[in-house]
Parts: structure tokens; C-alpha cells; sequence
């Protein structure tokens, strides 16, 4: 299925080793805008950068892949500190092959980290890999997402984890894991 997720998480900083470990996930492809950081802001969200040195710690595997700029990615990931592929033409298959290579891992240990559906789902189901979703965590231009929000909508899975159950999910108030397999 082109639109299928394998879990489903508030935020990137839900996802913990633990759960990558159930699913067999030793290598992250992860996006930037809205799921690293808010939309083209240079300095990652609360707690990501806390997130991937325990990650790294955990022995995870990380590379950015984004179809943002050049510049802009070089300087995020630099950042935090974790490889890129920039300009990457998501959902194209192109930059995941380049993180998959870089990574040096198989198609199975791989996951991709994303906000939207039609690139990062997407691309994720092309390249064959499993999809971690992220509800997007981005302020930017209110009528372009809440169109986005419309069109994306029904490819959303109805449970979405979340570790502060007290915070509202803005697609579901559900506070469960949803675990699909690819």
C-alpha cells in the first residue's frame, strides 16, 4: 500500500529505542521541516537534540533526508550532527537510496521519520521501508496547513503515541501505539 504507516507518534521524541527495537529498526531516515524543527527554522525542536544523542547512544543510525535547499540542510544537520542528503526529491526514490547506502544497512532494519504524507509516506513505501509518522509540529502559513491538514487526513492512522497523555492530539485523542507491519 502506497500510504501505509508502520506507527504513528506526536512527536519525533516519542519514538524511543525500545520501540524501534520491537520493530527491528536500526537505521533512521529522518526529515527536517516540521518533524526535526519547525518549518525552515535553523534550531531543531525542544528536546530533538537531547533525542538523537540518545539515540546515537542507543547505537541508531541516523541521516537527514530532505528536498529542502543546500544550504539550509547542511547547516541543520551540521547542527545536530548527523549526515544529510539534501535536495532529495522525496518521494522519488533517489534520496533514500543515498541514506540507505550511507547508513549501510538493510531495506528491513530501515525507517523513515516524517511529517507528510505525500512525500515522506509515500516515499517511504516506494523505497520499501517501514514509516513512523509525526504529527507536524510547524506554526507556518495557517491556510496552507489547514489544507494540508484536509487533504492528508484520511491516510492518518487513528492511533497516534504520544508519552504526555495530558497534551491533545490534534487528529485523534487516542493515547495507544498502532504497530503495522510492512
Amino acid at each position: 500500500m502506497l500510504f501505509s504507516i508502520t506507527a504513528a507518534f506526536r512527536t519525533v521524541t516519542d519514538i524511543s529505542p525500545e520501540i524501534l527495537s520491537q520493530l527491528g529498526i536500526r537505521g533512521l531516515i529522518l526529515d527536517i521541516d516540521n518533524t526535526l524543527a519547525d518549518h525552515n527554522d535553523p534550531l531543531p525542536a525542544e528536546g530533538v537534540i537531547e533525542w538523537i544523542e540518545m539515540m546515537k547512544e542507543c547505537g541508531i543510525r541516523m541521516v537527514i533526508v530532505s528536498n529542502n535547499f543546500a544550504l539550509r540542510v547542511k547547516l541543520f544537520a551540521d547542527l545536530v550532527g548527523i549526515d544529510y542528503v539534501r535536495e532529495s526529491k522525496k518521494p522519488f526514490q533517489k534520496g533514500y537510496r543515498l541514506a540507505a547506502m550511507r547508513l549501510g544497512l538493510p531495506k528491513r532494519a530501515l525507517a523513515a521519520v516524517g511529517d507528510q504524507v505525500f512525500t515522506d509516506v509515500l516515499g517511504a513505501n516506494l523505497f520499501k521501508i517501514k514509516m513512523l509518522y509525526t504529527l507536524p509540529i510547524g506554526r507556518g502559513n495557517k491556510t496552507l496547513l489547514k489544507i494540508r491538514k484536509a487533504i492528508e487526513a484520511p491516510f492518518i492512522p487513528k492511533r497516534i503515541y504520544g508519552s504526555d497523555p495530558s497534551k491533545p492530539l490534534e487528529h485523534r485523542q487516542l493515547n495507544a501505539i498502532t504497530y503495522k507491519e510492512n
